[in-house]
C-alpha cells in the first residue's frame, strides 16, 4: 500500500499551514497514531499524526514551507513499492490536487467576511430573488450546519448564511454574550446587505436569535421557521451543554456530539477532530462559557420568547426524539408545527430533504 500524508484541516477557519519539522526522516518506519511532523497555522501549532503504519519513502514538504490544506506531505509504504510506483502515485495525486482546487476556485460563490458593528461575520450569500431567507445556526455550530439545506432553499430565491459572534469564521470575542449581541450582529449584517426585510430560519440556539430579533425588529422579520428552537420552554439538556464547553479531547466530546444525532454512526472521528481544532482556537472558549452562562445558565433556559411566535407566520419543526430541546416545547404555539418521527436534535441535518420541502412549502 502507498500512502500520501496530507496538510490536514485544523479548524474552520484553515486554509494552509507552514512546516515547522519533521520528526520522522525517510527511512524510518512509522506507526499509526505516531506523531511525524509539527505543523504551524496562524491559530494554533500542532503535530500531524500517520493515520496508517509503514516506512516513511519520500517527503515532499519542506520545513518552513506553506502549503494549502489537503497538499501532499510525504508519501509512506506499507510493504514493497519501486520509487517508478511512488512516483506515479505522486504525479496522479498532485494532478488531481490542482485540477481539484481549480475546480474548487470556479465552482460558484464562496463564504464573505465583512467587518460591521466593530466585528467580523462570514456570510454565505446564494440565490436570487423573492424575499430573502436568513439562516441562524445554533451553539458551537456554523453555517456549515445549514449543508444540506443552503443550496436547495437557495433554487427559489436569495438564501444568506452566517457565522455568528464566537463561532465559524466571525469574530470570537463577546460583550455580553446576552441574545441581543447575537440578535443584534445579524441586524447589522442585514443593514449592511442593505435588506429591509428576510424570512428567518433558526436552529436550536439560532432559533432563541430569531425570536430576539422578532422581538427586536417585528417590521423586518417576514416569517419565521423554528428548527428544534430555544427559548420556547425552560427545559433544556444541561449536562450536554457543559459537557461539550468543557471537553478538551476526543473522549470527552464524543458522548456530546452523539446525543445530537438519531445516528451514533455520524459522529466520526474526522467532525470529532474538527470540533476540537475550532474549540482550540483563540477566543472560542471564552465565547463558548460566556454564551452558556448568560443564556442556559444551570441546566435551565433563561429566556421565554413563547410570545413572539405567531406575530409573524411561524413554521415550527423538531424531532420527535430531540435529546437537547425537547419537542413538548412545540405544544400550543401560535404556529404550523411539523413533529418529525425517529430525528435528533440535528433534525436539518439527518432529514434534510423533509425539511427542505417543509420550509419551502411554507414560504411559498
Amino acid at each position: 500500500m502507498i500512502h500520501t500524508l496530507t496538510m490536514p484541516k485544523w479548524g474552520l477557519s484553515m486554509t494552509e499551514g507552514r512546516v515547522d519539522v519533521w520528526l520522522k526522516q525517510p527511512g524510518e518506519r512509522v506507526e499509526k497514531g505516531e506523531e511525524v511532523l509539527d505543523v504551524e497555522t496562524d491559530k494554533i501549532s500542532s503535530s500531524v499524526e500517520a493515520p496508517f503504519s509503514g516506512v516513511l519513502r519520500r517527503v515532499l514538504a519542506l520545513t518552513d514551507e506553506t502549503l494549502p490544506v489537503g497538499a501532499l506531505l510525504a508519501v509512506v509504504v506499507e510493504g514493497e513499492a519501486t520509487e517508478d510506483e511512488i512516483d506515479a502515485v505522486i504525479e496522479r495525486f498532485q494532478a488531481g490536487f490542482v485540477s481539484s482546487a481549480a475546480e474548487a476556485e470556479a465552482s460558484g460563490p464562496s463564504a464573505q467576511k465583512v467587518e460591521v458593528g466593530g466585528r467580523l461575520l462570514r456570510y454565505l450569500d446564494l440565490g436570487e430573488g423573492g424575499t430573502p431567507l436568513v439562516l441562524v445556526h445554533g451553539f458551537g455550530g456554523d453555517l456549515n450546519n445549514w449543508l444540506f439545506n443552503h443550496p436547495a432553499l437557495a433554487v427559489d430565491r436569495r438564501v444568506i448564511a452566517l457565522d455568528l459572534p464566537g463561532h465559524g469564521e466571525s469574530g470570537k470575542h463577546l460583550q455580553t454574550g446576552e441574545a441581543d449581541e447575537l440578535s443584534g450582529a445579524v441586524l447589522a449584517l442585514l443593514d449592511h446587505l442593505n435588506l429591509s426585510r428576510v424570512h428567518l430560519a433558526g436552529h436550536s440556539m439560532g432559533g432563541l436569535v430569531a425570536l430576539s430579533i422578532a422581538r427586536q425588529a417585528p417590521e423586518r422579520v417576514a416569517s419565521l421557521v423554528l428548527i428544534a428552537s430555544a427559548a420556547l420552554g425552560v427545559d433544556i439538556n444541561g449536562d450536554y451543554l457543559q459537557g461539550f464547553t468543557e471537553a478538551n479531547n476526543r473522549n470527552a466530546l464524543k458522548p456530546q456530539l452523539v446525543q445530537l444525532f438519531s445516528d451514533p454512526a455520524l459522529v466520526t472521528r474526522q467532525m470529532l477532530e474538527d470540533m476540537l481544532k475550532f474549540k482550540r482556537l483563540e477566543g472560542v472558549d471564552q465565547a463558548l462559557r460566556q454564551l452558556n452562562a448568560k443564556l442556559f445558565d444551570g441546566g435551565r433556559q433563561r429566556l421565554d420568547l413563547r410570545n413572539v411566535v405567531g406575530q409573524q407566520p411561524s413554521l415550527v419543526i423538531w424531532g420527535s426524539d430531540d435529546a437537547i430541546i425537547p419537542a413538548s416545547h412545540a405544544q400550543g404555539l401560535a404556529a404550523q408545527v411539523e413533529i418529525l418521527p425517529g430525528q435528533g436534535h440535528m433534525v436539518q441535518l439527518e432529514a434534510a430533504e423533509r425539511v427542505n420541502q417543509l420550509i419551502s412549502t411554507f414560504l411559498k
